[in-house]
């Protein structure tokens, strides 16, 4: 079965062509290599997968080419203990630190301006 598909099936991508793109772009290694796409994955296999800031370290279980529910996706493959470990302390931090980048986006609301100009004038 393609690696792509699979990675679809198992719900690590939304579209195909999204999980293709991750594949050439070397975001998939599989037992250690850069493949392609078109690469065949079996039961056993052993994937590295960079997904933005997250890194998934799996071992496929299973094979399918149909995309289901979110539950029947985990069955097929298994996280290793250390890349979930890593996955959880991630998130932990990013919590904490907060979204810096997320906290402005966008013009300033009318008080955000009205704040903005008193903080100027006593500058």
């Amino acid at each position: 079965m393609r690696i792509d598909k699979w990675l679809w099936a198992a719900r690590f991508f939304k579209t195909r062509s999204a999980a293709q793109q991750a594949v050439d772009g070397g975001k998939v290694k599989l037992n250690g290599e850069r493949v392609k796409p078109s690469k065949g994955v079996k039961a056993g296999d052993r994937l590295m997968i960079h997904i933005g800031a997250y890194e998934w370290v799996i071992r496929v279980a299973q094979l399918s080419d149909q995309r289901g529910p979110a539950a029947v996706a985990r069955t097929l493959y298994e996280e290793d203990e250390d890349s979930r470990a890593r996955r959880t302390e991630q998130v932990a931090l990013r919590r904490a630190a907060g979204d810096a980048a997320g906290a402005r986006r966008g013009r300033p609301t009318k008080r955000e301006r009205r704040q903005l100009e008193r903080w100027r004038e006593r500058s």
